[in-house]
């Protein structure tokens, strides 16, 4: 799934992202969320930085996932716009530094969840880790799956640690996930 991002253009991607950043600015979930917990994108996934600098511009609170190596697990990370640096973390994916604080998991309004693959009932296919799963499993907010059109499949398998999303952005559309939700 991810080979359809990571084939396309730089330029054809940047139009992708900003398509889905306005789409995602349009919702009343983005508008009434005050903590949300974004992502820095592999090259391969949608980039929605441009929602998170918005997002500070406007008084958001913004984390980022940091990997936690003493739980093995991931955390969310503060940042601010006066801290933009990121390091290469455990997994080569950009994240706040050491020195970012970590804000509880269920405090967060919203969560953008990248993914391989999304069906209409909420599933989410990840990189098959379980780090996501693990960290969803504690937040309490809404989930926001983030993926091209062309990632949202008819159906995805389910495990029993799978987490539903809510809602699902792509670049054309907002998806409300229907039918009976994951785990159910």
């Amino acid at each position: 799934m991810g080979e359809v991002l990571s084939a396309m253009s730089p330029g054809k991607r940047a139009e992708l992202s900003e398509r889905a950043s306005c789409k995602l600015m349009e919702q009343k979930v983005w508008r009434d969320s005050h903590k949300v917990l974004g992502f820095l994108g592999f090259k391969d996934e949608l980039d929605l930085f441009a929602v998170l600098e918005v997002a500070w511009a406007i008084g958001k609170t913004i984390a980022l996932p940091r990997y936690v190596a003493e739980q093995n697990s991931y955390g969310a990370a503060v940042t601010s716009p006066e801290k933009r640096e990121f390091v290469k973390g455990a997994f080569g994916v950009l994240e706040p530094p050491a020195d970012a604080p970590l804000i509880p998991l269920n405090r967060l309004d919203l969560v953008l969840v990248p993914g391989l693959a999304f069906d209409c009932q909420g599933r989410r296919l990840g990189r098959g880790k379980g780090f996501y799963d693990r960290l969803l499993a504690e937040v309490t907010g809404i989930k926001c799956g983030v993926a091209l059109d062309e990632q949202i499949v008819p159906e995805l398998p389910e495990e029993p640690h799978d987490i539903a999303m809510n809602f699902i952005l792509t670049p054309t559309r907002w998806i409300e996930v229907t039918g009976p939700p994951v785990g159910s």
